[in-house]
C-alpha cells in the first residue's frame, strides 16, 4: 500500500489515525493535490466521472450547491472502488467541489463586507472561451465575490448501506479591484482563468487583479486544508466508528 500520510505530516489525532489506511481524492485537480502534500497527505488520486450537473435553483441555501456535488463525487468514486475490489475498500473518499458566487453590490472602501447568503447571489461556471472570461471579470472588478468548497468524506461502517458520509463547506470573500480594463483583458487573453471556477486562478497571474481576501487562501485556490483537518479531527473525536472498520 502506498504511503499516504507523508513523513512532515503534523502529528495530530486525524492523520495519526490515517496512517496506513487507503486514502483516495475523487479529483484530478493538481491544486487539490498539491494543498493536500503540502499538510503531509498524498491520496490515491481517482477522479470522479459524475457530471457536475445539479440545478442550483433547487437549493434554498447556495452554499448547499457545492456540497451536494462534492458528496455526489465521494459517493461515486466510493462505489466504483468497492465494486472493483469487494476486499480492498478504501478507508477514506475525500470529495471536493468549489464554486465562486457573485454579488451586486460594489465595495468600494477598505471596509469589511458581510453577504448574506442565498440574497441576490449568482453562481459564476467555468468560462468557455476567452471573450467569456472577460465578461466575467468585467462583471467581477470592483465587486467582492465569495469563494465557497463543499467537502465530503465516505468511509466504511458496519450498518446499511456500508459507507457513512460527513460534510462541510468552507468561505471566503475575495475583493477585487478596481482594474482598468485592459488589464482584464490581458489576463483573459493569457487562457489562466479557462477550466476556472468564477474564471481565474488566485494563485497565478489573477493575484495582480484582487484587492484582498477574508477567509482561508488555501480555499480560494480550491482546498480548505486547515478547515478539513480540524474536521477530520472532530469526526475522531466524535465518531466512534470513523477508520475502525
Amino acid at each position: 500500500m502506498a504511503q499516504h500520510v507523508l513523513p512532515h505530516a503534523l502529528k495530530v489525532p486525524a492523520l495519526e489515525k490515517l496512517k496506513g489506511k487507503r486514502i483516495v481524492l475523487a479529483s484530478n485537480s493538481p491544486r487539490r493535490k498539491e494543498i493536500l502534500r503540502t499538510f503531509g497527505l498524498a491520496p490515491d488520486i481517482v477522479p470522479s466521472t459524475f457530471e457536475e450537473n445539479l440545478d442550483i435553483s433547487q437549493f434554498s441555501d447556495p452554499h448547499e450547491y457545492p456540497v451536494a456535488t462534492a458528496t455526489h463525487k465521494a459517493v461515486e468514486v466510493y462505489e466504483k472502488l468497492v465494486r472493483d475490489d469487494p476486499d480492498n475498500p478504501p478507508d477514506l473518499v475525500i470529495g471536493a467541489d468549489t464554486v465562486v458566487l457573485t454579488h451586486p453590490q460594489p465595495v468600494t472602501s477598505d471596509t469589511s463586507y458581510s453577504l448574506i447568503p442565498g440574497i441576490n447571489q449568482e453562481l459564476l461556471e467555468k468560462p468557455t472561451s476567452k471573450e467569456d472570461n472577460l465578461r466575467m471579470l468585467l462583471d467581477l472588478n470592483g465587486q467582492v465575490c465569495e469563494v465557497v468548497t463543499g467537502l465530503t468524506v465516505v468511509y466504511p461502517v458496519l450498518t446499511s448501506p456500508g459507507y457513512s458520509i460527513k460534510s462541510m463547506d468552507e468561505r471566503s470573500l475575495v475583493y477585487f479591484g478596481d482594474n482598468h480594463r485592459h488589464i482584464l483583458e490581458a489576463y483573459a487573453d493569457s487562457g489562466e482563468g479557462i477550466d476556472r471556477a468564477g474564471g481565474f486562478a488566485i494563485q497565478g497571474q489573477a493575484g495582480m487583479l484582487i484587492r484582498k481576501i477574508e477567509g482561508d487562501y488555501n480555499n480560494v485556490v480550491g482546498f480548505p486544508a486547515a478547515s478539513f483537518f480540524k474536521f477530520l479531527d472532530l469526526l475522531v473525536e466524535e465518531d466512534p466508528d470513523f477508520l475502525e472498520v
